[in-house]
């Protein structure tokens, strides 16, 4: 008899929840152990551990997803296999091979099949790989160990209201420096964005959106998200940046917009002081998926897009498209769905 958990999907957040097993791999004297599956959901590391003082770690985010007929896909793993290995390179950490990566997200998910949710409920669950230095160290240097682990949590919208427009506000502050660790996915990006959207969510708004750090006149990054526009001529437009993270949702978007829409998509910059080129926009990412976006404030005023309260038509077509292919309903691209078995 298959395990049945007392969760009500339609009311799922975006908060941790415990679930059955988690996949831990240790790295040391040069290589990766096999990895184990293990009930426990806390790690004991040494006071000394890199991951602790400098920041060595990073981490990703992916879903799996409940087709129709019951059966369980992930969407495009590879992809973040590879981002969580460019990762890595960056703050010299050793890199977890592609079919490590898959085959421990892929046991995650057999082990706690109770957790995925039923289909048609809109909600998924959320795999979350990180790897960080631990081992007994204190000067700053790489660590000499390393722990690779994958745990999951069922979650709903990332945003409340989900495909609801929601207001963000351009931030004063920086993400991440214009040569730095912007475009990897390590924590100390996010730990640099908290006050910014504390103060953000504090003045109402669901999150800030960051500016280039060299000129502060582009948009960068809508908090833990990636932008997209859509122009009055029905062009995707999405910022260019070597400190933006690159956003497995937002190519996804960028190929549906041209594959499956016959929309022109570019990437390139996008002035703050522009934003009537702009008749729809939204914030994409694993976590958000779409959140629509009814304006943006700058300067004191508020930029409303299509509607404070109706979702775009284009921003819609997107949506239902990507929701569809990363579900089962819409056929996908050749290589972006692994079927776990």
């Amino acid at each position: 008899m298959k395990k049945t958990v007392n969760i009500d999907w339609g009311k799922l957040g975006f908060n941790y929840i415990k679930t059955d097993l988690r996949y831990v791999s240790t790295w040391r004297d040069g290589e990766w152990d096999k990895g184990i599956l293990t009930e426990d959901n806390k790690l004991t590391i040494s006071e000394g551990s890199t991951a602790l003082h400098y920041g060595q770690q990073c981490f990703e985010g992916l879903k799996a997803y409940r087709r129709k007929d019951g059966k369980i896909q992930l969407f495009r793993p590879d992809e973040n296999a590879k981002r969580l290995n460019s990762s890595c390179r960056r703050i010299l950490m050793p890199e977890v091979p592609e079919e490590k990566f898959i085959d421990a997200c892929t046991q995650v998910v057999k082990a706690n099949e109770a957790y995925v949710p039923p289909y048609g409920t809109g909600a998924t669950l959320y795999l979350r790989p990180f790897v960080i230095g631990v081992g007994d160290n204190v000067g700053v240097k790489p660590a000499s160990e390393y722990i690779f682990c994958v745990f999951c949590v069922p979650v709903g919208p990332y945003f409340k209201g989900g495909m609801t427009p929601v207001n963000f506000i351009i931030s004063e502050y920086d993400r991440a420096a214009a040569f730095g660790t912007g475009k990897v996915k390590v924590g100390g990006n996010y730990a640099a964005s908290l006050y910014a959207h504390k103060q953000a969510t504090n003045k109402g708004f669901a999150d800030c959106i960051y500016l280039d750090p060299k000129t502060h006149t582009k948009i960068e990054e809508v908090g833990a998200a990636n932008f997209f526009g859509i122009t009055k001529d029905n062009k995707f437009i999405t910022p260019d940046s070597p400190s933006i993270l690159p956003s497995i949702t937002k190519y996804s978007l960028m190929y549906i917009a041209e594959n499956y829409l016959e929309m022109k998509v570019e990437e390139r910059d996008v002035f703050v002081d522009n934003l009537s080129e702009f008749k729809e926009a939204g914030a994409c990412g694993t976590a958000a998926v779409i959140t629509p976006i009814g304006g943006i404030e700058y300067k004191e005023k508020l930029h409303v897009f299509h509607s404070e309260t109706e979702v775009g038509p284009i921003t819609k077509k997107l949506y239902d498209t990507l929701y569809g292919i990363q579900f089962g309903d819409v056929e996908a691209p050749e290589g972006w769905i692994v079927e776990i078995e």
